[in-house]
């Protein structure tokens, strides 16, 4: 069994049973996972997680389950890349890359959520499944629903990426469009989640899966040697990412894993849907809700369910927050796959912009370690970047017409 005690408000502290619930009844705050930490001391070791398999699951006794793993086995455990290219380009001295691109099996963070809530939703004996979804997380609630034999029902915005569509009607699911944006797709599937009692994984099953993005910062201090960056910087739309990886730190400090814990989160946000990078910069704990506006539709959300909570983590850590306009995001994507070949969508692009910003005003210190949060693939959003990309020249397949092309090039450069 696992070291789940319960739920409680996040506010009021009220206790609840193992359910299905998120939020308090007596104060309508919103209910989080509550753990045995005491227990977990006792069991969880690095020894015990390094012998573990490489995946999110290696830290299973810090998850919301009660037996193993039923859905998303193999997801988890990223690369974390030493960016020494993006780093002389910035002019930072140690520069890292969490990599969830490349996650298992849809190719963004949103793998480890999934996995989380769709084994709590087994455990609960749901037979249907759904979400509100930017892209991403339908991708893969579709994808690992399917995996595990639930029905599932994904409700999105009528205008997202064309990728983000196709990579979630290929698991022939039930994909429902929404006139309007992400805010009233959610308030939508709110109302479903009541009206049939299906488990929707970021509506009542909320403080079970966003107990999965811990893992996101579990594995950046176990690949850093068991400590923290000083600085990470992660893309916020809801907000909930940059509170767990605040959580996930706080818990490996608490269980004795981690020496120290003195990292400073930065929360990434596009211009065009910037609610909770207005409210640090106003120096408010009040988020305004806006209608988004940008081309990073992964992160576009007006009205942030744990914005208030991101901008207490931010403001805490002695972090900072900063957004950028949809060119300068773009440029971000260009950098990174010109310096690391790592192509990512334009959340990760908004991280990348981020960063250097933050660095360019100081917030960055150059000489200390920085983790930049990439939580998608670029696939996925071509759109952003096809008109911004050189057209290749079209030739004959001729040695002397190349030749003669690439001392055009070399002419050109120069120039």
């Amino acid at each position: 069994m696992g070291f789940v005690k319960g739920l409680k408000c996040r506010e009021c502290g009220k206790a609840y049973p193992k359910e299905p619930l998120h939020v308090c009844s007596y104060c309508f705050g919103p209910l989080e996972v509550d753990y045995d930490y005491d227990g977990i001391k006792k069991v969880l070791t690095r020894k015990l997680i390094e012998s573990r398999g490489k995946t999110m699951w290696r830290y299973q006794e810090l998850l919301p389950i009660d037996g193993e793993p039923t859905v998303g086995a193999q997801v988890g455990f990223t690369p974390l890349v030493k960016a020494n290219n993006l780093a002389r380009v910035l002019g930072v001295d140690e520069l890292y890359i969490k990599n969830d691109s490349v996650n298992y099996p849809t190719f963004s963070f949103k793998d480890r959520v999934v996995s989380t809530a769709l084994t709590k939703a087994k455990e609960f004996g749901f037979k249907t499944v759904g979400c509100a979804t930017t892209g991403n997380l339908g991708n893969s609630v579709a994808a690992q629903a399917v995996q595990a034999g639930l029905e599932s029902y994904i409700i999105m915005p009528a205008d997202l990426e064309q990728g983000k569509i196709i990579g979630t009607l290929i698991y022939g699911v039930n994909v429902i469009k929404v006139k309007g944006n992400y805010d009233n797709v959610n308030k939508l599937c709110s109302e479903i989640a009541d009206k049939y009692g299906w488990a929707i994984v970021n509506v009542n099953l909320r403080p079970y899966y966003g107990e999965g993005s811990k893992t996101y910062g579990y594995e950046i201090m176990e690949q850093l040697g068991w400590k923290t960056p000083k600085h990470i910087v992660v893309p916020m739309a809801g907000g909930s990412l940059i509170t767990k990886i605040e959580k996930s730190i706080k818990e490996f400090a608490m269980l004795g894993l981690i020496d120290k814990a003195d990292t400073k989160l930065h929360g990434a946000q596009a211009s065009g849907s910037s609610p909770i990078t207005t409210a640090v910069k106003l120096e408010t704990d009040v988020i305004r809700p806006v209608k988004p506006n940008t081309i990073a539709q992964s992160i576009a959300i007006g009205n942030p369910a744990d914005g208030f909570y991101s901008v207490k983590t931010i403001n805490v850590s002695g972090g900072w927050a900063e957004d950028v306009t949809d060119d300068e995001l773009v440029e971000g994507i260009k950098l990174l796959a010109r310096t690391e070949g790592i192509f990512t969508e334009t959340a990760g692009g908004v991280t990348v912009a981020v960063t250097r910003k933050l660095i360019e005003q100081g917030k960055l210190p150059r000489n200390e370690s920085i983790v930049i949060s990439i939580t998608g693939n670029g696939l996925k959003t071509q759109e952003a970047v096809i008109n911004k990309l050189e057209i290749p020249k079209i030739i004959n397949p001729s040695l002397a017409e190349f030749v003669a092309l690439i001392e055009e090039k070399k002419a050109a450069a120069r120039r």
